[in-house]
């Protein structure tokens, strides 16, 4: 049976099968998310406010649970979308302002422009670029250096 989850703050309704997930609604919306982990629930990149009907969602497993710990900017309402099931209508969700890198090389195609929005490291949501701020090859190297972005690594030691 098909269920009903609002997306904000755009304010689209998407349609996902019973016990589909809402990483499936997102991607039908053809949001960018970039799934870094495969939806193993292992990094921050799929992270949503659940706003309305936590009740319809299947509950947080233990590696969700640990996953969302470690997220900077979560929630009591935070669950990742590739683990969070719909059971029932009425789930609104909300998208974290910001974007995910994946690797180094997506801010250095961005030096000597202003950041558009917050970017984010995709394993534990922290800002690593604010927004309007300016993106210079010296704040490249200071979040190279301070920001582990091996992300091949990490998900090939960690199933």
């Amino acid at each position: 049976m098909v269920k009903t989850v609002r997306l904000e703050p755009i304010a689209q309704e998407s349609a996902v099968e019973t016990n589909g997930n809402l990483l499936s609604v997102l991607l039908h919306q053809e949001l960018t998310v970039l799934k870094e982990c495969g939806g193993r629930g292992m990094c921050a990149t799929c992270h949503v406010y659940v706003n309305e009907g936590m009740d319809e969602l299947t509950p947080i497993s233990r590696r969700e649970q640990r996953t969302l710990a470690i997220i900077t900017s979560c929630r009591a309402n935070s669950r990742l979308a590739c683990q969070a099931r719909v059971k029932g209508n009425g789930v609104v969700v909300e998208l974290p302002p910001g974007m995910y890198v994946n690797s180094i090389k997506d801010i250095e195609s961005l030096i000597g422009r202003r950041a558009d929005q917050d970017l984010l490291h995709p394993l534990t949501g922290a800002v690593l670029v604010e927004q309007g701020k300016l993106i210079t090859r010296s704040m490249l190297r200071k979040i190279a250096n301070g920001a582990d972005l091996n992300l091949n690594e990490y998900f090939n030691h960690s199933t």
